[in-house]
């Protein structure tokens, strides 16, 4: 009999530790909201996939787009012979791109993929080679975006040395102590002590930071990244592979600060869960790589880009940037109903913009001390009920809330309600 417990231990047997599983349960089927073990039993989805699922498990239109691409060809690599679908995949980029000006794309499969080939990009347009990123950012596992990433536990160590020319600056955050104002004095000290801005290629920040805990950037900081990167000649990166395709209320989430990047890094969501991931960039910029210097052999997957060109259908005739608003205000207003319960975990810093919502787990009612063992029980709690979270966070006690956002009112509901359930259990 296949059961949960004799995959884990095939597993265990088979796969290094060094990849983690949040839960030993092995999935079956899924649809929609909804995902079903190989035991049979059923979860609500509160993690979509860590954010790929913004349509939902097999959306039907997408699964019919694929099923037809299926049917004509599934590879032949781009740079050998061209296809229809990634060109207008990335015509479909170029339009909904947040800047003013003519855009191009290309496309990859991973997020990692997109980061590392927008710093290649950003280092062939303007000759330099420095780069500056954030602490708690997350843009990777690979050599280069692990290096990006502002995070040494778990995805830095034991692995060595970073690369050089890459430097970190302190993100915002309330319960860390660092305001707008410090980030931008360590911008100041970091160029002065550190690089000279004539050096550096790019600036890469998440407009709001994922694995970081989902904190909001302030449009205060984008602003003054703006402002930087206009007097130094400097490219700004914004990294929006967990943010992108609707989860905030707007396309991408740096559209909620008006500040136009040079760069967008997009993956996740856009494929419905192929793997595709891209670059969409100011067309000048795009160009300044050499011809071969980009690409990849499945990059731009046929299949996947026929799923994301019925992504992006259903986003728009599902009017899903105003649905994440609805679904946001639905979880948030659920939240702010369980912070006022005494039977409950203790639970602060309700956030997010659109349905990109966390919350933080702390040891007492009206602090910000973090309780990442509480956290832990959490997860566990909901998932005897049925629910499927995550959590986040660099101290590891944030709640992170991705459902798809295609979910019912029904589905909506029934996964606060276990949510509240496993607050309450958790409470020990």
């Amino acid at each position: 009999m296949t059961n949960n417990a004799s995959l884990h231990a095939r597993r265990i047997a088979a796969i290094p530790r060094g990849i983690a599983n949040a839960f030993p349960v092995y999935a079956h089927r899924a649809e929609g909201s909804e995902i079903w073990d190989v035991e049979g039993r059923r979860f609500v989805d509160f993690a979509g996939g860590i954010a790929v699922l913004n349509t939902g498990h097999r959306h039907p239109k997408v699964m019919a787009a694929v099923a037809r691409q299926l049917e004509a060809y599934t590879h032949t690599a781009f740079q050998v012979l061209p296809y229809e679908p990634y060109v207008a995949v990335c015509e479909r980029l170029n339009a909904l791109a947040p800047f003013s000006g003519p855009a191009k794309s290309v496309l990859f499969s991973t997020g990692a993929e997109a980061v590392e080939n927008a710093i290649k990009i950003a280092r062939a347009a303007t000759g330099r080679a420095g780069i500056v990123a954030f602490a708690g950012g997350f843009h990777g596992r690979t050599t280069l975006t692990m290096a990006l990433t502002g995070k040494v536990a778990p995805y830095k160590k034991k692995f060595g040395i970073s690369p050089p020319g890459i430097y970190h600056l302190p993100f915002p955050a309330e319960d860390q102590g660092v305001a707008v104002a410090d980030t931008i004095k360590a911008m100041e000290f970091l160029f002065r002590a550190d690089i000279d801005p004539s050096d550096v290629a790019a600036i890469i920040i998440e407009p709001v930071q994922g694995e970081g805990g989902f904190l909001p950037a302030p449009a205060e900081l984008l602003v003054a990244l703006r402002d930087t990167c206009a007097r130094h000649g400097i490219l700004l990166i914004a990294d929006e592979i967990q943010t992108g395709f609707a989860r905030t209320g707007k396309m991408f989430a740096i559209e909620h600060s008006g500040v136009e990047p040079d760069l967008v890094t997009v993956a996740k969501s856009l494929a419905g869960g192929f793997p595709l991931s891209g670059v969409i960039g100011k067309a000048a910029i795009m160009d300044a790589a050499e011809p071969g210097g980009l690409g990849g052999t499945y990059a731009g997957n046929p299949v996947a880009c026929a799923a994301a060109l019925a992504v992006l259908d259903v986003i728009a005739e599902e009017k899903l940037l105003e649905r994440a608003m609805v679904v946001g205000d639905r979880i948030k207003a659920a939240l702010e109903g369980f912070a006022t319960r005494n039977d409950i975990v203790p639970i602060a810093a309700i956030r997010g913009p659109g349905a990109m919502v966390a919350f933080d787990i702390v040891k007492r009612r009206g602090s910000l001390e973090p309780d990442a063992e509480a956290t832990k029980r959490v997860t566990q709690a909901a998932l005897a009920e049925g629910l499927i979270i995550l959590s986040c966070g660099v101290s590891g006690n944030t709640i992170r809330i991705l459902n798809p956002l295609t979910i019912s009112d029904a589905l909506l509901e029934e996964g606060l309600v276990k949510l509240g359930k496993s607050l309450a259990v958790a409470n020990v």
